[in-house]
Order: structure tokens, then C-alpha cells, then sequence
């Protein structure tokens, strides 16, 4: 098997089960070993490859379809792995941001029963919640003392009855006996759904971008979803950020996976602000969301309502654990997923083996090198929702497209994991986050200036950041990288007008 073989295997067999033309396959090339890309037991540069390699050439398809005219996409193994950690990389005025995304309190702890659970605190709200579960004062030695009163499975059980974000930590063995492993399996990383009829949607002819012309409303936040968004951005899309004014902001993530978009914000609780979403839908090509399950359904946006506002939309929907299960509406994030379904375990048990540890009964838990699950799923949910955009150009009607970060990583599991002395012998760490940056990071990176927008409340002269560019590199069409709003609620929620 050549270096590539297994992401071409992997692309081709998503791209067929979505029913798109086997013909346009031949245009993918993927080039590097993605088995050494990175340091991890896990196939990582098989996904990465694999995920972004389909977001170009469904973007180049479409393009097709509106011009008669196929390009290659090209997709570098290295370059893909140092796409799916973005956020790492970004500057802003030649500077590496200081603050982070991750909370001081977040992460591994140990529990009673000599186990583990990983909590997530970045956002206040869940920070306060685990606080109050534990009644501890707010230091990592007062969660840790408590949380050994505890057993993890117990704890995360407490967790998920009071919506705080918990997992307990698991092996490979023990997630599939879990009734939620059982719901997910047979579930493939992207789901294309047909929700009601339309006719053909009418395309432009000639545009320079692939999604020249395509509205996409995007009400996500943290990653996954913003990724997704950032993607369509860079084939063209007039892209609009929705956010909350009242949910707090994540700005070490927020800089990085706004680029391209315009950003805004409306109460959904206020009914005037509920109206002007609904007006937007009307005029919009894709509505994306990533919050909790039934949460924009309870206001009204649930993809059944979409498609009876606006015929032809595409709808897409991510969540942690997918639709079915008794963890449906379980809240999750990335870290999340990757301890409660056996990854945080096989990596350690990797890991060990490559230093010659000796064997243990549990091993400390061992993170990913990078936030795979989140980056991957967001790719694949770009790649889902242009292959719907271009079944409405070819069979007309509304869709919606599914991704959960648990079938993601049910997804990477079924790839198989790789020999130790590969992974953390041969395996190339990222790059250090420095000042100035790497050159490696430097060589593939894109200047982006601060967009003026039209609600920009920043004082001082106009900003320029540093981003890795996008790693799928159409033959012929650059990405659109050229602006970034470095900031939520720039911009007034109107579209803007069609070329």
C-alpha cells in the first residue's frame, strides 16, 4: 500500500456512498506520507488528507457544474495535519496571541475508584456548574481532592443530569458496551438526508469562486462547526456568523476560525431579532449549526421548518454524539469524545509500548496531539453540505447533512492504529508555538487583513494576522483568503448583494 493509498481508498469510498460521480475522483491527489505526518498511534494524516481532500474536490465539482471546466485538488499529508491545528499557528500584527482557549481548571483528573473523568470548563457557565456539583473552591487541587469522594462513571452520570460537560474515561473495550456505541455503529463520519422537494437550483454562470453566489448562515461555535463555515468561506461563500450576545465569546478561537466571514449577532429569545433570522433564512442557500440537539429546533429552526421557509436550503447539523442513543442530547466536545469512546487510553497504551513502560491495568489518559475529531468532522461536514448543494443543482430539493464528532471518531478508529516505533518514532511532532513563528508554519501561511465591516467597533488602524492557508489547493481557483473580521458582531445581518 503507497503512502496515500489508504486516504484515496477512504475518500473514494465517501465520495461513492454519497452518490457523486465516480469520474471526478481521478482529480484528487494527495501527496506526502500521512503516517509520519504527526506523532500519534492514530491515523491522523489519513484524516485529515482524507476530510479536507473531499471539501476541495466537492467545491471544485460545483464549479463544474456551473462552468463545464474540472480542476485537481491537491492535498499535502504535512500540510493538511498543520490545517487541522489552525488555531496554533494564527498571528495578529506579528504577534502569537497570549491568551488560550482551554480553562485553567479544565482537564484530567482522577476519581475514587482509580479512574479518570475529563472536565470541560472553558465556558463560564460550565465552569460555575462543576463547581457547584463538587461544592470546591474554584483551584484544581480543591477539584481534584473532591473528585476523589467520587467514581468516574457515577460523577459523569451527575455531570450529564445537570447539562455540565463531563466524561468519564474509557478503553477501547469498555466504549463498546456502552448502549451509545451500539446506536452509532453502522453510522458513516457525514449523512446526506433529503427533507423535502424543490426544484433545480438555478447557477450562475462563469462565477470565479465555487460558492460565488451560495449564502451560508453559520450559528456554530467552537471549531468544529466554525470550521466548517471558515471552508465554505474559502471556495466563496457569502458567509455570516450568527452568534449570541448573551453566550460568552472564545476569542483565542474565535480570530482564526472567522476568516473569511462576515459576523453578527441576534437574540433568538427576542422575537423581533427571532423575525430577522427567519428573514434571512428566506434568501439563504445553507443554514449550519453546531448547538446543543433540539436547541435552534425550540426556536423555531429545526431543518423541517427551514426547508418550509426557504425550499432548496441545505441544512446542516453537528453534534457530539450523534442522533440516536441514549446520549443523543448529551452536551460534548472534542476532548470530550476522545475519552469517553477509548482514544485517550489506546494512545497512552501506544505510547507506553514505543518507551518500553511497563504494562499497567489503566494508563494515564493521553490526549491527541490535536483537536483531530473537531478539525475532521468540521471538513467533513463542508464536504456533506456541497455535495448537497450540488444535488439541488442537479436533482433539485431541501437536505439535510449530519455530522457527529462521535461517528468521526468511530470513522478514525476503523482506519486501525499504526505500529509505536511509526507513530512516536518516525511520527513528525507539530511545530513549537513560538515568536516569531516557525519557518515551516511561516511557509505555509497566508496574510489576511482586518475587514472594515460595518459595525466595527475597534478603535485604531486595521490590523493584519498570519494563518495557515487552506491545504486543499485547487489547480486553477485560488481560496478566497483575503479578509478577516477578527472580532463577533462587525457586521449588520443583511446578505450582501449578488454580484
Amino acid at each position: 500500500m503507497s503512502y496515500t493509498s489508504q486516504s484515496c481508498d477512504q475518500a473514494a469510498s465517501l465520495w461513492l456512498d454519497n452518490d457523486l460521480p465516480p469520474e471526478i475522483l481521478s482529480h484528487l491527489k494527495l501527496s506526502g506520507c500521512p503516517d509520519t505526518a504527526i506523532d500519534s498511534s492514530f491515523k491522523l494524516g489519513n484524516a485529515a488528507q482524507t476530510s479536507i481532500g473531499l471539501a476541495g474536490l466537492a467545491a471544485a465539482y460545483i464549479l463544474s457544474l456551473r462552468t463545464g471546466n474540472m480542476q485537481d485538488v491537491s492535498v499535502d499529508a504535512r500540510h493538511a495535519i498543520l490545517d487541522i491545528s489552525s488555531e496554533s499557528w494564527y498571528t495578529v500584527d506579528g504577534q502569537v496571541p497570549t491568551t488560550s482557549a482551554q480553562d485553567y481548571l479544565a482537564g484530567i483528573y482522577r476519581t475514587k475508584d482509580d479512574s479518570f473523568v475529563r472536565l470541560h470548563t472553558n465556558f463560564p457557565h460550565h465552569r460555575q456548574g462543576i463547581l457547584n456539583i463538587l461544592q470546591c473552591d474554584p483551584t484544581r487541587e480543591a477539584i481534584q481532592a473532591a473528585l476523589l469522594q467520587w467514581n468516574a462513571k457515577d460523577f459523569e452520570d451527575e455531570a450529564v443530569k445537570q447539562r455540565m460537560c463531563v466524561s468519564a474515561y474509557r478503553s477501547f473495550e469498555e466504549w463498546d458496551k456502552h448502549p451509545q456505541a451500539a446506536a452509532l455503529r453502522g453510522t458513516p463520519p457525514i449523512q446526506l438526508i433529503k427533507i423535502g422537494e424543490a426544484p433545480k437550483r438555478d447557477i450562475k454562470e462563469s462565477p470565479q469562486f465555487p460558492l460565488e453566489g451560495i449564502r451560508v448562515l453559520d450559528l456554530c461555535r467552537v471549531l468544529s462547526g466554525p470550521v466548517c463555515g471558515r471552508t465554505l468561506a474559502a471556495y466563496g461563500a457569502d458567509v455570516l456568523l450568527v452568534t449570541s450576545p448573551k453566550l460568552p465569546d472564545l476569542p483565542a478561537l474565535d480570530v482564526d476560525t472567522s476568516r473569511g466571514k462576515r459576523t453578527t449577532q441576534l437574540d433568538l429569545t427576542q422575537a423581533p431579532q427571532n423575525d430577522c433570522l427567519k428573514e434571512l433564512v428566506k434568501d439563504a442557500d445553507v443554514f449550519l449549526q453546531a448547538y446543543r440537539p433540539g436547541g435552534l429546533q425550540e426556536k423555531g429552526f429545526g431543518p423541517q421548518e427551514l426547508a418550509k421557509i426557504r425550499p432548496g436550503i441545505v441544512c446542516a447539523n453537528l453534534t457530539a454524539y450523534g442522533w440516536e442513543g441514549p446520549w443523543k442530547h448529551k452536551r460534548g466536545f472534542d476532548s470530550l469524545v476522545q475519552t469517553a469512546t477509548g482514544f485517550n487510553w489506546a494512545e497512552a497504551e501506544a505510547f507506553a509500548k514505543f518507551n518500553e513502560l511497563p504494562v499497567v491495568n489503566k494508563p494515564e489518559p493521553r490526549a491527541l496531539p490535536v483537536q483531530a475529531l473537531d478539525h475532521v468532522a468540521g471538513y467533513f461536514l463542508a464536504f456533506g453540505i456541497q455535495a448537497a448543494i450540488a444535488k439541488t443543482i442537479t436533482e433539485g430539493g431541501s437536505w439535510e447533512v449530519r455530522a457527529s464528532l462521535a461517528a468521526v471518531a468511530q470513522w478514525l478508529r476503523s482506519l486501525g492504529q499504526l505500529p509505536p516505533d511509526t507513530a512516536f518514532g518516525d511520527g513528525k511532532p507539530l511545530p513549537k508555538r513560538m515568536d516569531p513563528p516557525n519557518l515551516e508554519v511561516v511557509a505555509l501561511s497566508v496574510t489576511l487583513h482586518e475587514a472594515t465591516g460595518d459595525k466595527r467597533n475597534v478603535e485604531g488602524s486595521l490590523r493584519t494576522m498570519t494563518a495557515i492557508c487552506h491545504a486543499a489547493r485547487l489547480s486553477v481557483t485560488p481560496v478566497k483568503d483575503v479578509e478577516a473580521p477578527m472580532g463577533l458582531n462587525r457586521h449588520r445581518p443583511v446578505w450582501l448583494p449578488y454580484v
